[in-house]
């Protein structure tokens, strides 16, 4: 969230003698960061400023003028918060009729009256603050609800009282199908349970907290108004005005819980202003309706936790001044201090080490010396326990085998999501109709790439990502999987697990097993040991994909490499036919050779040819020279192990 201040416009609250400049310093190293600052005129300045959504108290003037003069004493600059002074409005004899139906906390506060006005131009510092503030000056009637918004931190908003057809205001919950059409002329379906302001005949007025309506807004003929202020459920709020896509000031503001205490400073203020620029008239009593007010917070701190979480002896006499600066109230008792946290501040000052914070961050960050904590123990870094390591390993293997690496969106519309809608993660607020559901397989967004390069007839493309699927109660479960498409005239199954093979191969991977899918077509399902990591499908006649779990894959991924010496002593090789069931395996096969005897050091395929396959046999002893008699024996033990185990005839 940013700010834009005029510096005339802070010191109105702020008496010091520090200039702009080391204004936005100071602030910037403590507090909120001053972007930027700006001359504005011959004498005057334009702060931007960016505040952290956990401190809506200091998107105000009055927020950041309480919060200067807290800082600025910790630099040796006098400074002096000038406490806001409001008078408190006659009492007209008229009542303004407003009623909350149903459900007294669909609200936590409402103030609201009734004024007449003379709609006119503002003053020129009225139109000059908010301009520098970068807010349109309109009349003066929109501009004090902007200027109070801008000075006390409080969004507010006028009707045109004589528009409202019964002259009555009822909040209450939106019905689902209900139609608005808000001040910016667009028009809304709403969901159901948003919190609106009716005129009591069904016509919606308001959307309460977020935005006012066409049918109810100030016009150059407006006489009366009906001066309202609100503060609803922050989380209400946010879920409306993620619904509808409005994002106001005021909605920004109302969302981040922003204090109701300040409502009666905002009507005061507004009162006031509009008597000052628009020749205003109460006709009726001030309505205040608070259901829920927010309850105070008491948190005790010692003052050796102070001292050894900042890590300096900070005096008790300086953390009590700085906290009482910031509006908290104190108490310094014995060896710890009682801080009640003011309403401004409930949102997020919450424990000990909240509080320790303010007391740091004012005392100031840069006070504390730079020393290192000891390094006790520390885990020996290894490059197999670092899971950006194995991506980045895999990719430059893709990259070099000539794999292009695409990045496609984790939100599917239900057209190319895999599997029935109820079984997926829907997205409550999606960003368009194409965006609905979070992906639980990669290939279907691979696939759309290659759809969107059809003139590119040989393509290899791979993404490494995450998947999500359901999970009762709680958020969806992403899997980072690992997805690849090869597209090429006649693409052969063997070269798509021959990569895969290599790929893990290269991350120290070695027992795999492709078994033949179930649900029939050409591909297979492919494990490591006995986990399932994956499959390859050959989805047409040019295309081949595969998908495979990497959080599986990283399991057994490792860097340890086996030192085999050469062997001195030569090789005998030779060459075995046989005739076998083409449902049993390769590896199934060459396993039964290779555990008749440790002399077996290769196996391979060498040829097929129709029913017949040949495999290369390679015999070595590291200690001696083989006899013909030795491999003799070895070559009986395989030819009965395959007719046994696997009914295999050796021609």
């Amino acid at each position: 969230m940013n700010i834009k201040i005029l510096d005339s416009w802070l010191r109105e609250y702020l008496k010091t003698k520090a200039k702009a400049p080391n204004l936005a310093e100071k602030l910037s190293l403590t507090s909120v960061s001053v972007e930027r600052l700006e001359k504005h005129g011959e004498s005057d300045f334009i702060y931007d400023i960016e505040i952290t959504t956990n401190r809506p108290d200091l998107m105000s003037i009055i927020g950041l003028a309480r919060e200067a003069a807290a800082i600025l004493p910790q630099f040796g600059i006098e400074a002096d918060f000038k406490e806001p002074k409001f008078e408190t409005p006659e009492k007209p004899k008229e009542n303004l009729d407003l009623e909350i139906k149903n459900d007294p906390s669909l609200v936590n506060r409402i103030s609201a009256a009734i004024m007449e006005v003379n709609l006119g131009q503002s003053p020129d510092y009225i139109k000059k603050r908010l301009e520098a503030s970068g807010i349109r000056s309109l009349n003066n009637v929109i501009d004090v609800t902007n200027y109070i918004m801008r000075e006390i931190g409080y969004p507010t908003h006028v009707f045109d009282y004589d528009r409202l057809i019964s002259k009555k205001i009822v909040i209450r919950e939106s019905k689902k199908g209900e139609k608005i059409t808000t001040l910016d002329e667009k028009t809304h379906l709403l969901q159901g349970g948003d919190i609106i302001a009716e005129d009591g005949k069904n016509e919606i007025i308001d959307l309460i907290a977020i935005m006012g309506l066409k049918n109810s807004i100030v016009t150059d003929k407006t006489k009366r108004i009906v001066f309202f202020i609100n503060h609803a459920k922050p989380h209400r709020v946010r879920k409306t005005s993620m619904n509808l896509g409005i994002r106001t000031e005021a909605a920004i503001l109302n969302e981040k819980e922003i204090d109701p205490e300040l409502i009666k400073d905002a009507l005061y203020k507004g009162i006031e202003l509009f008597k000052k620029i628009a020749d205003a008239k109460l006709i009726s009593n001030t309505i205040d309706i608070y259901p829920n007010k927010p309850k105070t917070k008491q948190i005790t701190v010692p003052l050796d936790k102070i001292n050894r979480i900042i890590g300096v002896n900070v005096p008790a006499k300086t953390s009590v001044e700085i906290l009482g600066k910031l509006g908290f109230n104190t108490k310094l008792a014995e060896n710890n201090i009682a801080v009640t946290i003011p309403t401004w501040r409930l949102g997020d000052v919450g424990i000990e080490e909240d509080v320790i914070e303010e007391v740091a961050r004012v005392y100031g960050y840069h006070k504390l010396p730079s020393v290192l904590p000891p390094l006790i123990k520390a885990d020996d870094y290894s490059l197999a326990n670092d899971p950006f390591y194995w991506e980045k390993r895999i990719k430059n293997a893709l990259k070099y085998w000539e794999f292009t690496e695409v990045y496609t969106y984790s939100m599917v519309s239900e057209e190319i999501l895999e599997g029935p809608t109820k079984d997926s993660v829907k997205i409550k607020n999606p960003l368009t109709q194409d965006m609905v559901y979070m992906r639980k397989t990669l290939v279907p967004s691979l696939l759309q790439v290659v759809r969107e390069n059809k003139n590119r007839e040989n393509l290899k493309i791979f993404e490494l990502s995450n998947v999500y699927h359901p999970r009762q109660s709680n958020l969806p479960n992403e899997i980072t999987m690992l997805a690849g498409i090869i597209k090429k005239e006649n693409v052969s199954f063997y070269e798509t697990k021959g990569i895969i093979e290599q790929l893990l191969n290269d991350i120290g991977i070695e027992d795999l097993s492709f078994t033949t899918k179930e649900s029939g077509g050409l591909g297979s399902s492919i494990s490591i040991k006995d986990d399932y990591i994956g499959e390859i499908e050959i989805l047409e006649e040019n295309i081949a994909d595969f998908e495979l779990n990497f959080e599986t894959i990283k399991k057994h991924a490792n860097l340890k490499k086996i030192y085999k010496p050469l062997l001195k002593f030569p090789p005998i090789i030779e060459d075995m036919r046989i005739i076998s069931d083409p449902k049993i395996t390769y590896k199934k096969i060459v396993s039964v050779i290779k555990k008749q005897s440790d002399l077996i050091v290769d196996v391979s395929l060498l040829d097929i040819y129709e029913d017949k396959k040949t495999f290369r046999i390679k015999y070595q002893d590291p200690n001696k020279n083989l006899t013909n008699e030795e491999v003799s024996k070895i070559r009986e033990k395989i030819t009965l192990a395959l007719e046994k185990e696997l009914k295999i005839k050796i021609v």
